[in-house]
């Protein structure tokens, strides 16, 4: 899972988190994607395209994200902008989601009455459909916003507030430490802020599962137990050490910050405590976004926005039962090569519970994950012509939050190069991460996934900001679980219990395509979501659990992965048949990278259009020595 940030203050949070090669005969079964971004087609013009034209698009792209960066001062620190915003959270009231919207919808209509998409350049053309999508994308989702959940064990503010100060708040001036303390001083008025808009919410129905409020109960009381050695005043603590001021300078810093904490922040989380104890003691056990008025409409409304597909919740959920036949006939193969005896569920239990597939130690985790990073690093020439500028760090998720958090996830580096890309590892638990998935984990989040599209992404200088530093999250992910494929592709898995894990992981997708929709659509409970993971996957309890619960609270994101990936191998295999000895692996990801995330169809007509151009180009005289990866 990527963290993704360009979105006003409220909207953000509700982000804030922000968490796989198999036979491509099966990977049309994804279905066809809906013409997102299709409704205006572009035909080719002879008339040359005028640079007027070219510079007043770009002005009105460069004018939507200055306007919108101005409603976020949390988008700007994500992007590395430190200006007079630098020490402000922003509005996270709803009338800062209301004008955000209507900044999008009118620029979207300022730009359709502007432009005559048929005499854009390519380029141009592409940004001008990619934009509609994005802001029909939005306009179908903004009526139900209000059903989303404020408070919760994977995106709440309780936990994502601080992570913000501590991964993404930099502290290397003087001037930035005295924003860090005016951002911890602010706490209090966001968090009051959010706790009204979840009361408000609460006492329309509208709260998580009871079991959600242990989860955020527990984030808060780790922060208020530990008084001023808390997490914030910890890492204000570090950052103003290796700033290295005078002591004079730094111990008032030190007290601002105590003094904020105490006054402003503390106040705020008792209230929100108060708030959320509450809330416990009301909320149903009812796990399915079905349960809301027009709760169906809503599902549907987020299925379509992650997966950029016509799908529906049947459709969706047939795939994933068909992908996980085909992933346990795989795995049964495996199974037989290390002479296991025994069902399939028997090797599941063999590999959950068996002291060999896990850590003892974080440090031996970590150790093992940056290895195997450094492996892949070496690797990427021969299948990538673009490969990432920015560095990529591991890191242990904090133990603030570790508890609530999800099991991995990336975040993005800053555009000026002042922040690294980062993967989270969550090692709260070292039972829920298996030596088998360590090798997939990493290629997933860190290289060629999450790490290497994100950062290929916000290199592309020449494109819009919204193409550079917005996301589609079926390409994204897609990518993510396509890149855990690859893998395979590129020599690795040479463990076959590594391999068994990649497989699981695959699973584990395919699962989620079943479980999302039977929870959201088919009215599962919680209960029989987790015993269809615990039958039909390897993975160890706590970690089933957690997955099932994520997808309770984040309804239809979890879909995505695999319809991506589908995608991707339909269309890498369509090149492949297409173009024989012409094809070029390294080629065909510059082609899906290089365009920036887009809707799964435009994905389509990208390939389609590059195969074109290929079969236009002369046969190489001898075919045998350029092969399907160059």
């Amino acid at each position: 899972m990527n963290q993704q940030a360009n979105f006003t203050a409220a909207a953000m949070l509700a982000m804030c988190l922000g968490a796989c090669a198999a036979p491509y005969s099966e990977m049309g079964s994804a279905g066809p994607a809906a013409q997102e971004g299709a409704g205006k087609p572009v035909a080719a013009s002879s008339a040359p395209v005028e640079p007027e034209k070219r510079a007043a698009l770009a002005k009105l792209f460069a004018d939507y994200d200055t306007a919108q960066l101005a409603l976020s001062p949390m988008g700007k620190s994500y992007r590395g902008i430190r200006d007079g915003d630098y020490g402000k959270w922003g509005d996270f009231s709803d009338a800062a989601d209301i004008a955000s919207q209507k900044l999008l919808q009118a620029t979207d209509q300022k730009m359709d009455a502007q432009f005559d998409v048929e005499k854009l350049s390519d380029a141009d053309a592409l940004s001008y459909r990619l934009f509609d999508a994005m802001a029909r994308r939005s306009a179908a989702r903004f009526p139900y916003r209000k059903y989303g959940y404020i408070f919760d064990q994977m995106n709440g503010a309780q936990s994502s507030l601080p992570a913000f100060l501590i991964n993404i708040h930099q502290v290397k001036t003087l001037d930035q430490a005295r924003a860090y303390v005016s951002r911890i001083k602010g706490l209090g008025p966001a968090l009051d802020t959010l706790t009204g808009e979840s009361r408000t919410r609460a006492d329309n129905g509208v709260m998580p599962p009871r079991w959600v409020y242990a989860y955020v109960i527990s984030d808060i009381e780790n922060l208020l137990s530990a008084g001023d050695n808390n997490a914030v005043l910890a890492d204000f603590d570090t950052k103003l050490t290796a700033l290295d001021p005078d002591a004079a300078a730094a111990a008032d810093l030190a007290a601002q910050a105590q003094e904020a904490w105490n006054s402003s922040a503390r106040p705020a989380y008792q209230r929100l405590l108060t708030e959320m104890q509450r809330q416990q003691g009301i909320a149903g056990d009812i796990d399915g976004i079905w349960r809301f008025p027009d709760g169906a409409a809503y599902y549907k409304a987020l299925l379509a926005n992650y997966t950029t597909t016509d799908l529906s919740a049947a459709q969706i959920h047939q795939i994933g039962l068909d992908q996980v036949d085909r992933i346990h006939g795989e795995m049964e193969r495996i199974m037989r090569k290390v002479g296991f005896t025994g069902s399939l569920q028997d090797f599941f239990q063999f590999t959950r519970t068996d002291d060999q597939f896990y850590y003892t130690t974080r440090e031996a985790y970590l150790a093992d994950a940056k290895a195997k990073l450094a492996a892949m690093q070496a690797k990427l020439p021969e299948f990538f012509d673009t490969l990432p500028k920015d560095p990529l760090q591991v890191k242990a998720v904090e133990a603030f939050r570790e508890k609530s958090a999800g099991k991995a996830f990336y975040q993005r580096p800053a555009p000026d190069g002042s922040r690294p890309g980062t993967y989270y590892v969550n090692l709260y638990n070292l039972r829920d991460m298996s030596k088998n998935e360590i090798e997939a984990l990493a290629y997933h989040e860190g290289l060629p996934g999450h790490h290497l599209q994100l950062s290929i992404q916000t290199g592309l200088g020449d494109m819009p900001p919204f193409r550079r530093f917005g996301g589609v999250t079926a390409y994204s992910e897609g990518w993510g679980l396509y890149a855990e494929g690859l893998g395979r592709d590129m020599g690795f898995y040479q463990d076959p219990y590594s391999d068994f894990g990649r497989l699981g992981m695959e699973l584990w997708r395919a699962a989620r395509l079943v479980v999302d929709t039977g929870i959201h659509d088919k009215r599962w409970s919680r209960e029989k979501a987790i015993q269809y993971l615990t039958t039909n996957t390897p993975n160890p309890d706590g970690d089933i659990r957690k997955a099932i619960e994520r997808y309770i609270v984040y309804p239809g994101q979890a879909t995505a992965y695999m319809i991506g990936k589908l995608k991707i191998m339909e269309l890498r295999q369509r090149a492949q048949t297409k173009l024989r000895g012409k094809f070029d692996i390294r080629a065909f990801h510059d082609v899906i990278l290089n365009s920036g995330p887009v809707p799964l169809s435009i994905m389509e007509e990208n390939v389609d259009a590059w195969i074109a151009s290929q079969q236009d180009q002369v046969q190489p005289a001898n075919d045998s020595q350029q092969g399907i990866w160059r």
